[in-house]
Order: structure tokens, then C-alpha cells, then sequence
């Protein structure tokens, strides 16, 4: 890794308590943070393309080094000019590590690496730390992550100890077997919801040197409070001046909390997940667009949103279309749940600015809070 000239870079631009707002800088474009990456597990955020994500305004999307390597291929994919020329995606592109399906496949864990079944054919796959580089840098994305071994919560203290501590050693040979100029490599903060090792985990991977840091271990079991004390706890242990990425969160609420605790980046699946269940994500609270009462509605998704769908499409036109499981259906309700997210994250960029992102968090809380309770239809 070139440490002179790191391919990945960030700068702040304002502070508000802890919450901060800057530029993330990679090879493929400079983003600002605080900012949603929406998942591409496949190469593909699904039931969209890159027109859409364009439109929408992402800047960074994740896609999934697990499922990248068992198909199409790394290899392949590093031939068809890596992941930004095989899906035609010009902006930020980050990968993970692999570790979280590790964590969700139940493999077998030694000190080498991770043996589990391929979810398309049963056969047996081995992946070490060495492995998960060498794929990511063949896949050639922006960031990739170290690999690293995800708890879910809750567990016992010694069980998340001794896999923090072997993501510590994991994370060692990562960066040994990371060579890729052009890529920047991310380690991954791990220790559950126990304070003492988050401090020890943050502190150790901070001083291998990272230009950037994960905070992985999260939306796994805790709860709010539990993952926010977490949060609070590697936030300062983290360098001020090196991004921080909370893994997997990606509920309005959670990504709050996460940006008054210092965080910078997010990923999740729950805009693409909720909209093909026809939920709906909303300033005002999430409802299912399903429900018998919008059949002949012909507002918009969300009166004054300005994303494609709601400028042109009603709740009784999209709830045909989610009806009768037609795919132009899930692509438009998906196009508003991304906007939403990515809306919120310019909200709270310039509430930063402004000074008042305690105030803004807490009416965007309080606003959804109410809707939700009082509408029958959430």
C-alpha cells in the first residue's frame, strides 16, 4: 500500500459536536460524507442500474466479494476491466471483506481462514485473509476491507475477545498482502458491545496504519443503546482525520445516531429489501404501500419528494404494479427508498454546516416517531 500517496482520502469540511461532514476522496471521484452507499451485492444494486443510481445522486456503492468470486468470477471480472468496466459504473465502488458471510454461512474458523459451503452449488470454499485481497484487488473497487470475523450478539465476552483478537492478526496479513497502488484498504474495528475491547480493537487497528477504518460487529443482535455506546467508545480511539465506515446500518434512526457519534460512511440492504416487500421509507414513517387503502390513491409516495418516481407515478399505480409482482414495480418504489436515504444524508451534511444537526436529528426522529404511531397504515 502506498502510504505517501493513499488512493482513498478524507476532509473534513465542518463539525458539529461529533457530528461531522467532508470529502471523501478516491479514485473514481470525490463524495461527501456523511453518505449511504447502496448495496450491490452482485455488481448490481438490485432491480436498478446505474442511470438510476446516477439520477438518485449515489456516490459509493458496495458490492459483494463473496458472491463476486463464486460468480462470475474475480478473474473474470478483473479481464472485463474490473468492477467499475464490467457493470459500467463510473463513481466510488467498495467492497467487503467477506467476513460478514462468514459470519452468516456458520463456517468453520481456525486461525488460517474461513471453510464453508458456496451457496450455489454446496461445494466446500476456503477463504483466508490472503484470499479475500487478492480477490478484492482482481476486482479492482476503490476501498476494499480487511477481512475479518463478525460475532453475532449477544455472546460471551471470551468468544467476542478471541475473534476481535484474530481480526487484529487477520488484519496484519491483510495489509502484508495488499500491493494494489490504486486501492485503498480499510481495516475493521470488532469487540461486540463490550467497551474495554472496542477501545483495545479500535486502538490496535488504528496504529497498523489504514487510511480508513470499519466499524464492523453492528446490526448483528445489539441494540440501539448497545451499538451507540460502541460507536462512542471506537470514535475516540479512531484518528480525526481517516474515514469512518459503519457496516450494514442503514435505518434512518441508526444512521443519526451514527452521524452524532462521528461516522462517515453506511451501507445497507434495507431500501432494496423493504421496497421489493412494498415498504415505503419516508420522512413522515414507513408504510406498506400493499395495504387496500391506496388502491385508488393518487398521491405520490411522499407528498414534496422530488425523487423520479414521486414526480410521476401514484401509490394506486405502484400498488398495481407491486400486485400483480411486475419488475418496473420494485424499480420505482426501490428509486424513492434509495432517494430517501440519500436525501437524508444531505440534510444532515448541512445541518453540520449549520451548526444544528442535534436539533435536526432530533425533528427528523420526532417527525417519523409520530407518523408512525398515529398512522394505522405503518
Amino acid at each position: 500500500m502506498n502510504s505517501t500517496n493513499p488512493p482513498v482520502t478524507w476532509e473534513q469540511i465542518a463539525a458539529d459536536g461529533a457530528a461531522r461532514t467532508g470529502w471523501l476522496n478516491t479514485p473514481h471521484g470525490r463524495f461527501r460524507t456523511p453518505m449511504f452507499m447502496p448495496v450491490g451485492t452482485r455488481a448490481t444494486v438490485k432491480t436498478v442500474d446505474c442511470e438510476d443510481l446516477e439520477a438518485i445522486g449515489a456516490g459509493v456503492i458496495l458490492a459483494n466479494t463473496y458472491h463476486l468470486m463464486l460468480r462470475p468470477g474475480s478473474e473474470l471480472i478483473r479481464d472485463m476491466g474490473g468492477i467499475h468496466g464490467f457493470m459500467g459504473w463510473e463513481r466510488g465502488v467498495l467492497t467487503d471483506s467477506g467476513g460478514f458471510q462468514i459470519f452468516s454461512l456458520d463456517p468453520r474458523i481456525d486461525e488460517e481462514g474461513a471453510r464453508f459451503r458456496s451457496v450455489y452449488d454446496g461445494r466446500f470454499v476456503t477463504m483466508t485473509p490472503e484470499d479475500s485481497i487478492r480477490i478484492q484487488q482482481e476486482i479492482g473497487a476503490d476501498i476494499a476491507m480487511a477481512l475479518d470475523v463478525c460475532v453475532g450478539l449477544p455472546s460471551p465476552r471470551e468468544v467476542v475477545e478471541r475473534e476481535m483478537r484474530r481480526t487484529l492478526r487477520w488484519a496484519e496479513r491483510c495489509l502484508a498482502a495488499h500491493d494494489r497502488s490504486d486501492q485503498a484498504l480499510f481495516g475493521i474495528v470488532q469487540g461486540g458491545a463490550d467497551p474495554e475491547l472496542r477501545a483495545e480493537s479500535a486502538e490496535e487497528t488504528a496504529a497498523m496504519g489504514f487510511p480508513g477504518f470499519g466499524i464492523g460487529g453492528l446490526a448483528v443482535g445489539e441494540s440501539a443503546e448497545e451499538r451507540n455506546a460502541a460507536l462512542e467508545v471506537v470514535s475516540r480511539h479512531l484518528p480525526a482525520g481517516k474515514p469512518r465506515y459503519v457496516m450494514g446500518l442503514g435505518d434512518p434512526e441508526g444512521l443519526l445516531d451514527a452521524i452524532a457519534r462521528g461516522a462517515d460512511m453506511f451501507d445497507c440492504v434495507i431500501p432494496t429489501r423493504l421496497a421489493r416487500h412494498g415498504r415505503v421509507l419516508t420522512a413522515d414513517g414507513d408504510y406498506n404501500l400493499k395495504r387496500a387503502e391506496f388502491a385508488a390513491d393518487g398521491c405520490p409516495l411522499e407528498e414534496g419528494c422530488g425523487c423520479p418516481t414521486c414526480s410521476r407515478y401514484s401509490r394506486s399505480y405502484l400498488r398495481h404494479l407491486l400486485g400483480v409482482k411486475e419488475m418496473t414495480g420494485y424499480r420505482l418504489v426501490t428509486i424513492h427508498n434509495i432517494w430517501y436515504l440519500v436525501r437524508l444524508m444531505e440534510s444532515a451534511r448541512a445541518a453540520i454546516e449549520q451548526g444544528r444537526f442535534e436539533a435536526f436529528a432530533a425533528e427528523a426522529r420526532a417527525r417519523r416517531a409520530v407518523s408512525q404511531q398515529s398512522s394505522p397504515s405503518a
